[in-house]
């Protein structure tokens, strides 16, 4: 490591931006067969935990914008897996909620996690540890 405390190197930020690039990168041949991109991928996790979820609480879970996370809902919608619509009784809120293609999706991906870790080379311990080391960061907005 550099002294000097602006060497690329010695930059938190550019390690992790480069991790979460290779991470996307792994991920990638993983999902393909299943027709998600990585982002639609956190979607449909956050969904099969709880649907239907409005727009807000997804953006929030997901520490995404709407703004962002509205074309990959429309791509899910457009694929079959989720439907798009205004919750009953408050108009105002627009509500995702898994389709039965997208429920039955959730079986298909049942083997990501095992195929990620295969492809790192760690463990269950190792990645509960490495996820658990990220959380600081993970948690502030």
């Amino acid at each position: 490591m550099s002294e000097d405390p602006l060497h690329l190197e010695n930059q938190v930020c550019f390690a992790l931006v480069t991790a979460a690039r290779n991470v996307v990168s792994i991920y990638r041949p993983v999902l393909e067969p299943l027709g998600l991109t990585h982002p639609q991928y956190l979607v449909m996790l956050a969904l099969w935990e709880r649907s239907p979820r409005s727009l807000g609480e997804l953006a929030a879970e997901l520490a995404m914008e709407p703004a962002t996370l509205s074309p990959l809902i429309k791509r899910l919608e457009a694929q079959g897996r989720v439907t798009r619509g205004r919750r009953p009784g408050d108009e105002r809120v627009l509500e995702i909620a898994l389709t039965d293609e997208g429920t039955a999706l959730r079986t298909q991906a049942l083997d990501v996690p095992t195929q990620i870790m295969a492809r790192v080379g760690m463990d269950v311990a190792q990645l509960t540890a490495l996820r658990d080391g990220l959380a600081p960061f993970a948690g502030r907005r």
